[in-house]
């Protein structure tokens, strides 16, 4: 039996502006990643989000991100080791759950051993029980589970992939697919063979525990309730990563 945890980036929401169908899409998925005020959300959204979540019996994830409003986290910034743990253990102190750094915190920490030790610690330091979520066949799940960590490894359906493993940049214009009914194939072919083919043909070995649906887009929960009836309608259980 194959088995998968749905999640999406929600709580994305700030002030008196708008982004997300998060009531929507919170029934469709397993998990929450709720995004922790730096990057996106603020104390209003994320409770609301939590209190949305917890009605529908779905898992919470804290999704802290680089401290970058303007940039919805999306842009480059250069922090110290010691500078991310402290921006790290900050927003999982305002969300204790699972944790999934967002944006250009997520992708660098991918890469980058020294930074994803610090965030991994940081999580650590919260709470050794705690689920670390990262980018299949990344630095930051390699550094999770060096200091003991339940990790959780992430495929993302709407991304392309290098032939490196790792998301095709979004300033790339074949960074996202848009083709809804590739995107499902490769998320199929990801659950079952372990393996997608890179933006090159490339075929690169991964095996997910967790899929991601971006929350943000303007088709996200069409495509969200899609893939969860695919995924049904070809028996792969959806389940929050440590649930029952």
């Amino acid at each position: 039996m194959y088995r998968i945890d749905l999640n999406s980036d929600l709580g994305e929401s700030f002030g008196r502006y708008t982004l997300g169908l998060d009531d929507q899409i919170i029934p469709l998925v397993s998990s929450a990643n709720i995004a922790c005020g730096q990057h996106a959300g603020d104390p209003v959204v994320m409770r609301k989000t939590v209190g949305m979540a917890k009605d529908a019996g779905i898992a919470i994830g804290a999704h802290p991100g680089y401290p970058d409003l303007q940039g919805f986290g999306r842009r480059d910034m250069h922090l110290s080791p010691d500078e991310a743990y402290s921006y790290m253990l900050y927003q999982i102190g305002a969300l204790h759950a699972r944790v999934k750094p967002h944006g250009q915190l997520y992708n660098h920490a991918a890469i980058d051993s020294e930074l994803a030790a610090a965030l991994a610690q940081a999580v650590r330091d919260v709470d050794p029980k705690l689920v670390l979520v990262g980018l299949a066949n990344s630095a930051l799940v390699d550094e999770g589970r060096k200091l003991g960590l339940v990790t959780a490894e992430e495929f993302f359906a709407d991304r392309n992939y290098t032939d490196e493993g790792r998301l095709v940049s979004r300033n790339d214009p074949a960074a996202l697919i848009r083709d809804e009914e590739h995107a499902i194939e490769r998320v199929k072919n990801a659950i079952r063979e372990g393996a997608v083919l890179s933006v090159t043909g490339k075929l690169v070995d991964l095996h997910p525990d967790t899929l991601c649906v971006h929350g943000d887009s303007p088709s996200a929960l069409a495509f969200v309730s899609r893939i969860r009836q695919e995924l049904e309608q070809d028996d792969i259980v959806i389940k929050a990563v440590g649930a029952e």
